[in-house]
């Protein structure tokens, strides 16, 4: 039975940095600041966040099914 290879496929012998770390790399200065504020934002704030997200959709859908009832109902008459 054959043996694998035991020479790495990506990369040269192995040394090529993963993608993430590539990326995380080259993020500048400010848009790290921006990632960190924004997490300290929705650590403290984020129940409220998510709690003011679902009653926005909800009135969203609300207002939709209104619309559509709306137009329904002038088509008939």
């Amino acid at each position: 039975m054959r043996e694998p290879s035991l020479l790495p496929v990506f990369g040269k012998l192995g040394a090529k940095a993963p993608p993430v770390a590539i990326a995380a790399s080259t993020m500048s200065m400010t848009v790290k600041s921006l990632v960190n504020h924004t997490r300290e934002v929705l650590s403290a704030y984020g129940s409220l966040a998510l709690k003011l997200s679902v009653v926005l959709w909800t009135v969203l859908v609300v207002a939709a099914v209104f619309f559509i009832a709306q137009a329904r109902s002038s088509d008939i008459h």
